[in-house]
């Protein structure tokens, strides 16, 4: 879904005339949340989510946070909706065998780093992957999710964009009041370049009242001189421009970005249009990662990927929650 403008704008008529919508979406939100029977899990929950609609980098960070459980011994497992997927759960994703029509890109992704879990109800894949070995679940997108109680929470913001308009669905970019989304929260994970984080904060730093961790992307070296290289770009993310400006960062030759919509299926009649194009202009197909994944295997060996990875700045507030949480479980 492309958002629209006007979200990231300031309030204006459109967004005052929506803003009744938002009160009955944030109403049923907050029933759902006070009504819900959280479940309580056998093994450490951690919820990577966010209080804006898509794009802020909450993949990424769920790799990131199960890399570093990696690193101090523990054993994690992603829990996900799959979305996008006709696959409902529970099911471990297997590499060679699941396609992102089954199960969404997103879950894909993940599988490379640490056992994933396609499960609409997630504590029936929590309560699997417990059974597997997992001694943490990271639950990727649950921050308004009721069914299970998360241990430590996590809310992912694109500082570049923030909170936009602050106004709620369908008036505005966000899931919730900002204030109540952060109430939930543990540590608010911010994600941008330096100019992008120093704005989010002169706008925003007053109604955060939670530990702010630092981040930002970067390209993952693998060998591939962007620098001068002729490419045709295609996209089918929340922010398609954030794509195409890292590799016009990188000093590509940009001959064509394509912008497709998030999680949009990719074909053969597109693909085989996309190589034309790329054919005629004597340059290179590139996508992201999570394009990649949505690639039939006959196409995966004609496109370059831009591999991205997490960079978080100062990981002591975050490494304190985790080590909290776990503790707790080992003495119980």
């Amino acid at each position: 879904m492309k958002q629209p403008e006007f979200w990231y704008r300031p309030p204006g008529l459109a967004s005052w005339l929506l803003s009744p919508l938002g009160c009955l979406y944030v109403q049923a939100l907050k029933y759902r949340l006070k009504h819900g029977q959280r479940y309580q899990a056998s093994i450490p929950i951690i919820s990577i989510g966010n209080i804006n609609i898509g794009g802020t980098g909450k993949t990424p960070a769920a790799i990131a946070i199960a890399k570093r459980l990696l690193s101090i011994g523990e054993h994690p497992s992603f829990i996900t909706r799959g979305y996008g997927g006709t696959e409902r759960g529970p099911v471990k994703i297997e590499l060679t065998q699941h396609q992102s029509a089954m199960v969404g890109d997103e879950p894909l992704l993940l599988a490379a780093t640490a056992p994933t879990w396609v499960a609409h109800n997630r504590a029936a894949g929590v309560n699997l992957a417990a059974l597997e070995g997992a001694t943490v679940a990271v639950l990727d997108d649950a921050h308004q999710n009721s069914t299970i109680r998360h241990d430590f929470s996590i809310i992912v913001v694109d500082a570049e964009r923030g909170f936009g308009n602050g106004k709620i669905l369908p008036a505005g970019p966000l899931r919730e009041s900002i204030s109540t989304g952060l109430s939930r929260a543990d540590v608010l994970l911010l994600i941008g370049n330096n100019p992008a984080r120093l704005k989010f904060l002169e706008q925003w730093k007053a109604k955060i009242d939670l530990p702010i961790v630092l981040a930002d992307t970067r390209v993952v070296a693998t060998g591939a001189k962007w620098e001068g290289m002729r490419v045709v770009a295609f996209a089918g993310i929340a922010h398609p421009e954030k794509f195409f400006k890292t590799l016009n960062n990188l000093g590509c030759d940009l001959v064509d970005t394509i912008a497709l919509s998030d999680h949009a299926p990719i074909n053969d009649h597109l693909m085989q249009r996309l190589a034309a194009a790329a054919t005629n202009a004597s340059a290179f197909l590139v996508t992201t990662e999570k394009d990649a994944v949505r690639l039939s295997a006959n196409w995966r060996t004609q496109v370059l990927t831009l591999p991205i990875q997490l960079n978080i700045n100062n990981w002591e507030v975050i490494e304190h929650h985790l080590q909290k949480m776990i503790s707790v479980y080992q003495r119980n």
